[in-house]
């Protein structure tokens, strides 16, 4: 099985005695309160599925990440992973300390010892990342969001609260485990915000054609407006598998992160998670984590050409189609008929046929899974 990213899978979940100790002298510490996302954050580095991450990044990775796209280590990263603070709480902050970050729904969630504490450009940090200045980007208006410091240091999870589908929320020490027993050496991944139409099944059944098996794994977390909710993704997921797939070769499996639209950068975060996970394929498909204009269609494949250490292996799809003259889904390399043979699976078309309340054709969307959503009064993320 393919080794995870950096050659170590991290483990930052602290034994039961330690947690009790720190809950016993929480009082000590300086308390700094994250938000949802950022739990998932600590979560994904406490369990490894950001290896070879142990915390959040000091100064000198995220300029090295900023401008090269690796770590001080020579290990790739797309992206800098890194906490903000005000001004005012880095007031009460000393480089060495241990500080208690903490929610406000779930309380203590983990301990961060202090290695840096730096300022940051929020212009020169969205030029880089999303290649873009642009407020209405998602990504850059959260980033413009942020507080005005950020804080770096070896994170130790105390408390793991709760997942939102606790029965899909597999550990890449889990998933590794479940992998090896099935008896499948390659594993190809799929990274998905939406609900499966058909163009999507068929590439993953592409994909799966190679490989012993396919291990599906959505984004839950925030997204922009307008995207599917995360219940409605994961239950047109079941069913799609339950109906359509052999069930000894498929696991639906929740990826528990935001959404940060950065594109072909985010291609290479996807592939690195799961890399981790214990896949060596994943799908790349158009403007993969793309939104609105900002990146080209096929960004994302070619970002993969400055990586070729990375590990894991990008299968590319570019545009695929129902061609009635084939009468059947068919990408471009494989079908030489006209484009007005060509029915072209448009997520803007499929969320306004849900939205009158019809059903998507049946060469565009499983009527099980079509079902499915229109079963929600308002499937979208507001």
């Amino acid at each position: 099985m393919i080794h995870p990213h950096g050659g170590t899978l991290i483990n930052k979940n602290l034994p039961e005695i330690e947690k009790q100790k720190i809950l016993g002298e929480k009082d000590e510490f300086v308390k700094i309160p994250i938000d949802s996302e950022t739990k998932k954050v600590i979560k994904s580095i406490a369990f490894g599925i950001f290896s070879p991450l142990e915390g959040f990044m000091n100064e000198n990775d995220t300029l090295n990440v900023l401008d090269h796209m690796y770590l001080e280590s020579n290990i790739a990263w797309p992206f800098p992973i890194v906490l903000d603070i005000s001004k005012e709480e880095s007031q009460r902050i000393n480089i060495d300390d241990h500080v208690i970050l903490t929610s406000i729904s779930d309380g203590p969630i983990a301990l961060l010892k202090v290695e840096d504490i730096y300022d940051y450009n929020k212009k020169i940090f969205a030029e880089k990342v999303y290649g873009t200045n642009d407020i209405n980007h998602p990504g850059v208006a959260k980033l413009f969001s942020q507080k005005e410091k950020l804080i770096g240091g070896e994170i130790f999870l105390i408390n793991e609260f709760p997942a939102q589908f606790p029965e899909l929320d597999l550990k890449p020490i889990e998933t590794r485990v479940l992998f090896k027993t099935r008896g499948w050496d390659k594993v190809v991944a799929f990274q998905t915000r939406n609900p499966p139409h058909l163009g999507h099944e068929y590439i993953q059944k592409a994909g799966l054609t190679f490989v012993d098996g396919l291990f599906i794994n959505p984004v839950i977390g925030k997204k922009k407006t307008g995207d599917f909710r995360d219940e409605v993704i994961i239950n047109a997921y079941k069913a799609l598998i339950e109906n359509y797939y052999p069930q000894n070769r498929v696991v639906l499996s929740t990826f528990e992160t935001e959404m940060r639209y950065a594109g072909p950068k985010e291609a290479i975060f996807h592939a690195i998670a799961r890399k981790n996970f214990g896949c060596d394929h994943i799908i790349i498909g158009r403007d993969h984590a793309g939104v609105g204009n900002y990146y080209g269609p096929y960004d994302a494949h070619k970002i993969f050409e400055n990586f070729p250490d990375l590990g894991i292996e990008p299968l590319f799809f570019r545009s695929f189609s129902y061609c009635s003259k084939c009468n059947s889904i068919v990408n471009d390399k494989i079908c030489p008929h006209s484009a007005d043979l060509h029915k072209f699976f448009s997520g803007s078309q499929i969320r306004d046929t849900l939205l009158s309340g019809k059903q998507p054709q049946s060469d565009v969307m499983r009527p099980e899974i079509a079902n499915i959503i229109l079963n929600y009064k308002n499937p979208f993320c507001e």
